[in-house]
């Protein structure tokens, strides 16, 4: 009597490839876009560019990449494209992001800033401005209420990290506290928990052993 046959492991799904830009004529132009829609501020406009619509990268990533750029000097959107072009293309990369976001909207500014100077007095003109800094500050909050959800997926767990989220926004908000106070004590504080909180983990799963 023959052994019954052993069925072969279904093979697990292979992970979806990740996007990237095909060229550099193509990273140009994308961040040459981000940086013209990024009128009263970038934040929204950079994560739905880059996260949802191309998917260069995920929304953990952009949330990692972003506390990066913001504490490195420089515009923090500067410093994010810098980071995603050297990522694709190493320097040559890097260099097409930054006159990607630089070139083209610099013109756009000068040209705005000269207009602006014949026009600002008129009240119709300062009523416009405060009304589109109106809309920048809801797209601001929207975008993080969309970066929260990455939060769910935190070594430290969505507790923890929102604490640290409402201490910031009051040391910020409120206290109106200096980012370079905030930033080091704040993010250094949630930098070292995840330090431990990884170790602790990694400590207990080597202690478990293979199951």
């Amino acid at each position: 009597m023959s052994a019954p046959a052993i069925p072969s492991p279904v093979p697990a799904p292979l992970a979806p490839e990740r996007k990237r830009p095909a060229n550099l004529s193509e990273l140009f132009w994308a961040f040459t876009w981000l940086a013209l829609q990024g009128f009263g501020g970038v934040l929204a406009v950079v994560q739905r560019e880059l996260v949802d619509r191309r998917g260069w990268i995920t929304n953990e990533e952009f949330i990692e990449d972003w506390a990066v750029a913001q504490i490195l000097p420089g515009p923090n959107v500067v410093n994010l494209s810098m980071m995603i072009g050297d990522r694709y293309f190493g320097l040559r990369g890097a260099v097409t992001a930054i006159l990607g976001m630089l070139c083209i909207p610099m013109l756009l500014v000068i040209s705005l800033a000269v207009l602006y100077a014949h026009y600002a007095a008129i009240p119709q003109v300062a009523g416009a401005l405060r009304g589109m800094g109106a809309v920048a500050a809801g797209l601001v909050i929207g975008a993080g209420f969309r970066l929260a959800t990455a939060l769910k997926k935190h070594t430290l767990g969505l507790p923890v990290c929102v604490v640290i989220s409402i201490i910031t926004f009051i040391a910020m908000a409120i206290l109106r506290l200096p980012l370079g106070w905030v930033l080091p004590v704040v993010g250094g504080s949630a930098c070292v928990l995840t330090w431990f909180k990884l170790g602790s983990d990694a400590a207990r799963a080597a202690h478990k052993g293979p199951a």
